[in-house]
């Protein structure tokens, strides 16, 4: 690189990337000590290491072929000769290896690799106590490298067929990732059952409550830290959109259309602080609610939040947090479905209300610019629903609630009710009921909390022998 401005750009872009890929870690670090503080104590290390174990087995996969498909799928079926088979992803290309005339690549994969964790944790979460591990992998597997990285390479790469034709927007996947791993988690969960005792004689649901609230708590803010990676890696972090002779240098979003880090900013802040206060009113100050009130928050706004108004993201996550809530139990109520941490809620409902909801807020607002992506260009001025004075595509709620319902039924609910439904007829869903009954962390209770596994009147019984015989000096 001899030019030394494109060395600069080149350099920070890679090394932005690089950073994300931390602050995102942290969300695996909440997801961990979120769902283990919400176990119960016979179940710790089972929960634990099932969510751990989702890590590497979907970072494989999209090494394997899951940063492939999004490459490789971003124009069919709509343009079906742009199904490329050669996308300098495989895991044998030499783009991939240590290369000095390509600084994003694996950055960028491993960006992607890391979303791909958090669709699988927000599964995991939802199965504690009652999943075998061995259909929990597949699941994680299926969602966290293929059923929202196809959502995303339609509708989410600036060259995707639904960003182009339909005017599809979702900065900050609300519907392409939290939705999908949402419906998934619910069609897993009809299949799957509610906790022996969840549900008493006549229906009525039981609060089975957390076994550590500060796991909890801590868990969650980790989540909160980690959000920030997230959308610090759905940006272009320095673009020259200026025309010749006159540059003009900014961040753009994901399609390219240039936006304010400040004002991104604002609005993720807003979100959380609304999603959060809406959360604990209408919970009557439940902590678990209340905590999770940030995330609701967060995923009703996020499809818009690189162009809403403060007030505008602040309405939403309030308005997505209270759906949330009420859809929550009254599901629970009516279907008898045990979500052990609202994932379906928070994530599934929130994910599908954001993406529709911003279809309306950002009706006219352009909806990819033609410089985004470099993979599969389909041409400007192809929006199905409308385009701009300058031809191209626009945001539009048709093309919002069309993608967000395909996205949430059709690679969410429907795939994970068929794969779970297959599952358990392989016997490879739910331990066997003596097992849940006793916990599925067998002989390791013992030794993860010896105070709460049964060995409580040994313990005391030394304690009183001490006392009675102290030792001599």
């Amino acid at each position: 690189m001899t030019d030394q401005l494109a060395a600069l750009t080149t350099i920070f872009t890679e090394f932005y990337y690089f950073l994300t890929v931390v602050l995102m870690f942290f969300i695996h670090v909440g997801f961990c000590m979120y769902e283990v503080g919400a176990a119960r104590v016979k179940n710790v290390q089972h929960t634990l290491l099932k969510n751990t174990m989702a890590i590497p087995l979907v970072g494989l996969a999209f090494f394997l072929f899951g940063m492939w498909i999004y490459i490789a799928f971003q124009g069919w079926p709509i343009s079906t000769s742009s199904l490329s088979f050669t996308t300098g992803f495989e895991p044998w290309s030499t783009k991939i290896a240590p290369n000095l005339t390509d600084r994003i690549s694996g950055v960028f994969w491993a960006a992607f690799a890391l979303f791909g964790m958090t669709a699988a944790s927000i599964v995991s979460g939802a199965l504690i106590e009652r999943t075998k591990t061995s259909g929990f992998f597949i699941l994680a597997i299926y969602v966290g490298a293929i059923a929202w990285v196809i959502p995303a390479a339609w509708a989410w790469a600036g060259n995707g067929w639904m960003a182009q034709y339909l005017g599809f927007h979702d900065q900050y996947c609300s519907a392409i990732l939290h939705s999908v791993a949402g419906f998934a988690t619910l069609g897993v969960l009809i299949n799957l059952g509610p906790r022996i005792g969840k549900f008493a004689a006549d229906g009525t649901p039981r609060e089975i409550p957390a076994h550590n609230p500060w796991l909890v708590t801590i868990g969650l803010f980790m989540i909160y830290v980690g959000f920030w990676g997230f959308y610090a890696a759905c940006h272009i972090p320095i673009v020259d959109v200026g025309t010749a002779g006159a540059p003009y240098f900014t961040a753009t979003n994901i399609y390219g259309v240039p936006i304010t880090l400040s004002g991104v900013t604002m609005n993720f802040l807003l979100a959380l602080f609304g999603g959060m206060v809406a959360a604990y009113m209408i919970s009557n100050g439940n902590a678990y609610w209340t905590y999770s009130g940030g995330l609701t928050g967060l995923i009703s706004a996020s499809a818009g939040n690189d162009f809403y108004h403060p007030i505008i993201a602040l309405v939403i996550a309030v308005a997505g947090t209270v759906m949330a809530y009420k859809l929550h139990y009254w599901v629970e109520r009516k279907f008898k479905i045990d979500d052990a941490v609202g994932a379906v809620a928070v994530h599934g409902y929130c994910g599908l209300f954001g993406g529709i909801i911003a279809g309306f807020a950002l009706w006219g607002y352009p909806a990819v610019l033609p410089s985004a992506g470099a993979v599969i260009v389909l041409g400007e001025g192809v929006g199905w629903f409308g385009v701009n004075a300058e031809g191209l595509p626009i945001i539009t709620p048709v093309g919002n609630i069309i993608g967000s319902l395909v996205f949430a039924i059709g690679f969410g609910f429907i795939p994970g009710y068929v794969i779970s439904k297959l599952l358990a007829m392989a016997g490879l869903l739910r331990v066997p009921a003596a097992a849940e009954v006793n916990g599925l962390d067998g002989k390791h209770v013992p030794a993860t909390y010896p105070h709460h596994s049964g060995m409580e009147e040994a313990f005391e019984s030394i304690q009183r022998r001490e006392a009675k015989y102290p030792a001599k000096p």
